[in-house]
């Protein structure tokens, strides 16, 4: 075994403070989530001022579509930089802001009315999408960075269990705000809680400690990221196999957005039943991120995303034949099993490709590819169920859901390990 340089020393000998600081943003960013949750939270702000499907399952998606897209264009600054925080920092901003627009929208409907609210909604949307874009892959290299490789499969799973934890208990109490309160004023303080969540995540995150990696040989001329994409995507078979599932794993999901619309109009679902049901959800993902990340680490995470897989076939079945809507709960709960896969495991999953060097661009490659699918997906589901109804979008989930489990099962290989390039 090689003698570890003094970068590693400084990682291993800071790591119980970052994986502490860490676990702390973590869970002020569940808070912040469970007052303003992607899943339920956001879809009912929208119905409340459209009707349309397709819209209401873009919502959520926004959120997504924003992560993934910017993640590739910013790889080559991170291959190049030798400290990940300053930029994680700065663009982060612009994905906490968003939440407290939010709130004064909420608060302003009265006065700008509900097309406008609408239209200003999906800015902000928009715009936290972007930002949480452009700060992933910073953030995926920085904790790539201060947790030796061992762990982080493990530690994924610990920060990605205590958010879900959070969110669940956060969840209940929004649920129960939403109905004791008049509209808008629900949403506004919703919004405006989950704004200050995120403010105090921010200072956890700011304290983590990230040694200057000085050893890090970087090229005077810096190589357009589309040369290091190419080069990837020729040499590495295994990863363009990886990448299909997960474009794949999008429209497999798709019906995830459109459970709680199914709630509203096939069971008239109050507020507080959603906020249980976003409970069960992140329940679920509390311990399914912790499992999943543990046993990931001991037997592969290809296991896991094929667990991942098969959950979000049967989660589509049931909320395609759901006669109640006591069926939504093992729907919801399998749903979580499927979007640890897709997240928590896709990028402990991403972060095994390649180098030390060539990691901001596998992981750049992984999201910003899956874009088109991440678009394409909210728009066909609910433009299915305007047209054919929900069992159209949910029976065509499941169908992808079957292939994806089969690449993963019969092509896709777990990564191989990389030795760390310092250039020593």
């Amino acid at each position: 075994m090689l003698p570890l340089s003094n970068m590693e020393k400084y990682i291993r000998a800071h790591l119980r403070y970052n994986v502490t600081m860490n676990l702390m943003d973590g869970a002020f960013f569940g808070l912040a989530l469970g007052f303003g949750s992607f899943a339920t939270i956001i879809p009912l702000f929208v119905t409340r001022m459209t009707d349309s499907a397709i819209l209401i399952g873009l919502a959520p998606a926004f959120h997504a579509i924003g992560w993934q897209l910017p993640q590739l264009f910013n790889a080559g600054q991170l291959a190049r930089a030798r400290e990940y925080k300053p930029i994680v920092l700065r663009n982060t901003i612009h994905e906490r802001i968003p939440f407290l627009v939010l709130a004064l929208i909420a608060f302003l409907i009265p006065w700008i009315g509900i097309k406008t609210a609408l239209f200003v909604t999906f800015i902000a949307l928009a715009w936290q999408g972007i930002g949480g874009g452009f700060t992933a892959n910073p953030w995926t290299s920085l904790i790539s960075k201060i947790i030796p490789p061992e762990s982080r499969g493990t530690f994924f799973g610990m920060q990605g269990g205590l958010v879900n934890l959070v969110i669940s208990i956060a969840a209940i109490g929004a649920g129960y705000l939403l109905a004791e309160v008049e509209f808008p004023n629900n949403f506004a303080i919703s919004f405006f809680i989950a704004g200050l969540a995120f403010i105090a995540s921010y200072i956890a995150l700011s304290s983590s400690r990230e040694p200057r990696d000085e050893e890090k040989v970087v090229s005077e001329k810096q190589a357009h990221f589309w040369e290091d994409a190419k080069s990837i995507l020729k040499k590495d078979k295994n990863f363009n196999w990886f990448l299909v599932t997960r474009f794949l794993m999008m429209f497999a999901t798709m019906g995830f957005g459109f459970y709680i619309l199914l709630g509203l109009r096939r069971f008239e679902m109050d507020s507080i039943t959603a906020g249980y049901l976003t409970a069960a959800l992140t329940l679920t993902q509390t311990f399914a991120n912790a499992g999943m990340g543990w046993l990931g680490d001991k037997i592969g995470h290809r296991a896991m995303l094929i667990l991942g897989a098969l959950a979000t076939i049967v989660s589509s079945i049931i909320a395609w034949f759901a006669p109640t809507i006591a069926w939504l709960y093992p729907a919801f709960i399998l749903s979580g099993i499927g979007n640890v896969a897709l997240w928590t495991i896709g990028i402990t999953f991403t972060v095994g490709f390649g180098s030390d060097l060539e990691r901001p661009t596998y992981i750049g490659l992984s999201n910003t590819l899956i874009t088109p699918a991440t678009i394409t997906a909210p728009i066909l589901g609910g433009w299915l169920i305007d047209s054919l109804g929900f069992e159209s979008t949910f029976g065509l989930s499941a169908l992808i859901g079957i292939i994806t489990a089969g690449i993963l099962i019969f092509v896709v290989k777990d990564p191989k390990p990389q030795t760390i390039d310092h250039g020593r």
